[in-house]
């Protein structure tokens, strides 16, 4: 029965005047559902438009991992579990060891809103129960697997670089660019959009900011890390558009946004 009632979601889910596919839509390896939790349904709405990564912001509250963007919004049978952890189990089990047949790729990002320590100690518990499904992260190096889970907010980070086995990577911020932790351990840098860069889509980039850009996505990469910027224009429009063919062109790994049918749009109509 929940089978089935997924896989109605998906197909109601899907975008209008889109060609069937065989297993789903075709997964866009820039698309991130930033907020994802917010769409209804989580996860499951991501994965109709395509979306190769999602982001959960979760609290502690006693043993549970409860997935809200605030306090007041916290409701006890939202779960990291119920809403990412078990869908995605079911999917890749489904999928032969893969969230998307075509074998995309796929992160997990947690954002940690409430205590570091307590928080991450937790998370790692309920992440090890999964450890079947996801990329995890020893002495010998990295084992790839379905699902990257990557831990960002509150980061206890030399807990979780004391772990001899770690089910999450940690998310950088550009001050970590030049940083000697391995891709292994940080495999994301993110950071604001608007810290960093004067320019919101109005006529063309400053090309000294395009020089930054560029440089910011050649530095990651050179140490094997993603690179994502969150607070970038979303609301449609063409200074949305102009942003995005910039980040795409500089070779930015993960589009944040909010408007999932939106970013699908623009990704496959740039061959993305």
């Amino acid at each position: 029965m929940i089978r089935t009632t997924c896989i109605m979601a998906l197909l109601l889910l899907a975008p209008a005047g889109s060609a069937p596919q065989a297993g789903g839509p075709a997964p866009l390896p820039q698309a991130h559902a930033h907020n994802d939790y917010l769409h209804d349904p989580p996860l499951l709405r991501a994965l109709a438009h395509g979306f190769t990564s999602v982001e959960a912001d979760v609290f502690l509250v006693g043993d549970s991992l409860c997935v809200a963007h605030e306090t007041r919004q916290i409701k006890p049978e939202r779960t990291l579990q119920a809403l990412y952890l078990e869908p995605l189990r079911q999917r890749v089990r489904e999928n032969g060891g893969r969230v998307y047949p075509q074998g995309a790729r796929f992160i997990l990002l947690i954002d940690i809103k409430s205590a570091a320590g307590p928080t991450c100690r937790r998370l790692h518990e309920v992440l090890a129960g999964y450890q079947d499904m996801l990329t995890t992260f020893e002495a010998e190096g990295r084992k790839d697997k379905a699902v990257l889970v990557v831990v960002s907010g509150n980061r206890p980070v030399e807990w979780m670089q004391s772990q001899p086995v770690r089910y999450a990577g940690l998310d950088g911020r550009l001050t970590d660019l030049d940083a000697e932790v391995p891709a292994g351990r940080m495999p994301l840098i993110s950071d604001q959009w608007t810290r960093h860069f004067t320019w919101r889509g109005e006529g063309a980039m400053p090309a000294p900011e395009r020089q930054k850009l560029a440089e910011i996505v050649r530095q990651a990469h050179a140490r094997g890390r993603l690179v994502r910027f969150w607070a970038t224009p979303d609301a449609p429009s063409p200074a949305r558009e102009a942003v995005w063919r910039e980040l795409l062109a500089a070779g930015v790994d993960l589009i944040n946004t909010d408007d999932l049918p939106g970013l699908q749009e623009f990704l496959l109509r740039h061959g993305r």
